[in-house]
């Protein structure tokens, strides 16, 4: 298996890094794509990465400085689309990754974007309001020569919100002249935000566990749902799964791992979290090990926290029919295999936690129409998209007897390959 990437020595070459993961994953997906594959060395590189510095007055009256990226992959099917986190593990190595597999989603749901995405080394828990603002506005103004609303397109991700949104969208326009509100979605519904945005990628994560619960002979009704992480993604799809009657029985998020085999009352325990309360002293809720989080034995396990949780070692003894992603790249190669042998089916994130990036390209259409549209009207289409799409990946899945992961990079790539060739080399 060749995952070399020339040219690129500053990312590591731990095969547990997420770059490395894709690159495995692009080798999995080449022997399918036929006289395309002459191109394959175009999905293993990054088109273009940003690395800036952004230097910001604390409220103490020193000045820090900290480090962020953007990472545009690949953009033959349209402008770059992707988040923008703000964590203390921010790298190089994670923006490509994260941006290459935008791409696949973007093509697996047949959206007219490439793949990117952006983010800072900070903890933003240790800035105040105003500090926080300034980071977001010196980082938006030193990645505008790359974003727009026609090159680049950031959304909100981990520990980025709608605010950070508005302040992205306001420096841009500032710095351009004119108020582009599609330079970023993701935002407030006052500055040209879509309804269902925010619940987007968790509901894109049910109605991908929905369907395929069903094709697998089971119903969300009655079953037993795991969920790590209990944001934005996790908590909204927990709420989802609960209200069509499935059983919520074990949680984790940053404060550690619970369970109730009775159930977790998870609409109130997501209010409790939301007005700062730590989910390991919610009432109702059995505080346990990482370990024994893991062990419990679901109908549907749904890892939604960050990347490269579904180890090798936990693959062995997780205990579940069904893993849905709702996090971008949680599950390990070795990890992947493991579950195939143990007739675990996975649904990718490129498929299951697409439901984000869908509604934004919604918010991105009616920024430029200025036409909104209802909520009812976003879901339905949402609905539509998500379900063709995960049955498109189902089909290739059969036809040529490998993985959903590896069914939903044929389509991808295929598409993205083929606009590659079509557009050929310039100049």
């Amino acid at each position: 298996m060749n995952t070399s990437t020339p040219g690129l020595s500053y990312v590591p070459n731990n095969p547990q890094s997420p770059w490395q993961m894709y690159l495995q994953q692009v080798d999995r997906v080449t022997p399918h794509l036929g006289h395309l594959a002459r191109w394959s060395e175009t999905l293993k590189r990054c088109k273009r990465v940003l690395a800036v510095d952004i230097p910001i007055n604390k409220d103490d009256g020193t000045v820090a400085h900290y480090e962020g990226f953007r990472a545009q992959h690949n953009l033959s099917r349209g402008p770059g689309k992707g988040g923008v986190r703000f964590h203390p593990d921010v790298s190089i190595d994670e923006v490509m990754a994260l941006s290459a597999w935008m791409t696949v989603k973007n093509a697996a749901l047949n959206l007219p974007y490439g793949g990117a995405k952006g983010g800072v080394r900070v903890d933003p828990k240790l800035l105040t309001r105003g500090e926080l603002e300034r980071l977001t506005r010196r980082y938006t103004s030193e990645i505008g020569l790359i974003i727009g609303p026609d090159k680049d397109i950031p959304a909100p991700d981990v520990n980025t919100n709608d605010q950070i949104m508005a302040w992205m969208m306001d420096t841009y326009s500032m710095n351009v002249g004119a108020t582009a509100t599609g330079v970023v979605t993701g935002k407030p519904i006052a500055l040209g935000g879509s309804l269902g945005r925010r619940e987007a990628t968790g509901r894109g994560v049910y109605i991908a566990a929905r369907e395929t619960a069903r094709s697998l002979g089971f119903d969300i009704a009655g079953s037993r749902i795991v969920v790590q992480g209990f944001g934005n993604v996790g908590g909204i799809a927990a709420k989802l799964f609960k209200a069509a009657g499935a059983k919520i029985i074990g949680l984790q998020d940053a404060s550690g791992s619970v369970a109730n085999e009775g159930g977790i009352d998870v609409d109130a325990a997501f209010d409790f979290v939301a007005l700062g309360g730590k989910l390991t002293e919610f009432k109702g809720v059995t505080p346990i090990t990482e370990g024994e989080f893991w062990a419990l034995k679901s109908d549907i396990f749904v890892p939604a926290a960050l990347e490269n949780q579904l180890t090798e070692a936990r693959a062995k003894t997780i205990s579940t029919r069904l893993v849905v992603e709702g996090a971008n790249g949680p599950t390990t190669p070795a990890a992947d295999d493991i579950l195939h042998d143990r007739n675990i089916i996975v649904v990718p994130d490129v498929i299951a936690n697409a439901g984000g990036v869908t509604v934004s390209y919604f918010e991105w259409v009616q920024d430029f129409s200025s036409f909104f549209w209802t909520e009812a009207e976003i879901n339905d289409r949402l609905e539509r998209i998500m379900v063709e799409a995960l049955k498109a990946v189902v089909a290739a899945s059969e036809k040529h007897k490998v993985s959903l992961r590896t069914a939903a990079f044929i389509i991808a790539c295929t598409r993205v390959l083929a606009a590659r060739e079509l557009r050929g080399l310039y100049p």
